[in-house]
Formats: C-alpha cells, structure tokens, sequence
C-alpha cells in the first residue's frame, strides 16, 4: 500500500504543471522511510544521500599476464596485471533532493560559459557505503575512493502502462575501494 501512494505521489509531481516548493517529498522527509527495510546508506560531503534504493556490485578485475621462461619454453606463467575498477551505479525515485544532479554538474554544466563547463576544484568525492541491520546498527562500510559522475540520468523513460517510478540514475567512475576495518 505505501509503495503505491509513493508511487502515485512522484507520478503527481512530475505530471502537475507547477512545483510547490512546500510539498512533502516522500524519500526526504522526516520519518518518510522509517518503515521501510532499508539496509544500506550512501555517504559523501558528510551527509547521508537520501532514497537510494540501488547500489551496484563493488567489483575489481585484476589482468592475467601470460609469459614464459626463456629455460621453459613449453610451460606458460601467470601474473597479475593492472586492476581496473567497474564503474559504480547508484538509483533512486526522483525526488526534490538535488545531490546527484549537483554532482553531475561539476562534471560538465551546459550554458556555463565557454572554459566554466567543468569544476575542477571539488568534482571527485570519496563516498562511504555502509551497510546496516535492521536496528540501522552499522554492520560493515567500504570507502570508495576519488569518485566522479561519468553518466548522469536526470530522468528515466516514462511510460503510461509502465507502472514503474520515475528514477535517477548516477554512474561513478572510481579509483578503487576498501573495506572500513574500524566498522565492527
């Protein structure tokens, strides 16, 4: 019941023609989630980054280098390589929150001006995900670190006999993560 009301609130808001600044944002506001099992939370600047309903796979892939030894020419090693990072996804409803979108105009801001498109003072952020049991005690973290939006997607496709929410996508590109030790 409650996923249909919130459903039919953000449909609301993004099909009424004026935006009451005074409404009550459904992920937000006070209390909006408290009833929910939300077992993760999303932090940068400081701040915990509110609704975000999907965070991708923490996932590292480490090149095989093939060689062989000058005395063996029949027996091929192995070593690692370069280890290269997937990018990060993060979703969530679209809401009045506008830390993914700030975010993504660091990276590039059409209509700035001509060498304004991009900041590049403070684009890359090191964010912490923590994850939580039902009591929000905190259970584990990994700090993924010098993150910057590669792909932002401010709104994605609506469809009528799609009864699906309005969602906000960010991609980050990174350079690496770690398990928070401290975290017990």
């Amino acid at each position: 019941m409650k996923k249909c009301i919130l459903l039919i609130f953000i449909v609301s808001m993004i099909f009424s023609s004026e935006v009451n600044s005074a409404q009550v944002d459904p992920v937000t506001s006070p209390g909006a989630l408290k009833d929910t099992n939300i077992n993760f939370l999303v932090k940068w600047d400081g701040k915990s980054i509110p609704g975000i309903t999907k965070v991708s796979e923490l996932r590292r892939k480490t090149e095989i280098v093939q060689y062989r030894g000058g005395g063996d020419p029949n027996l091929i090693r192995r070593s690692p390589g370069k280890t290269e990072y997937q990018p990060l996804v993060l979703k969530r409803p679209r809401t009045h929150d506008k830390e993914f979108e700030q975010w993504a105009n660091k990276v590039w801001s059409l209509g700035s001006g001509l060498g304004t498109e991009m900041s590049l003072k403070d684009y890359r952020k090191d964010i912490l995900i923590e994850l939580r049991d039902d009591t929000g005690k905190v259970l584990m973290a990994f700090k993924v670190y010098r993150c910057w939006p590669s792909e932002y997607v401010a709104l994605t496709a609506l469809d009528v006999d799609d009864h699906s929410v309005a969602m906000e996508i960010l991609i980050l590109e990174h350079e690496g993560w770690e398990r928070d030790y401290e975290v017990r």
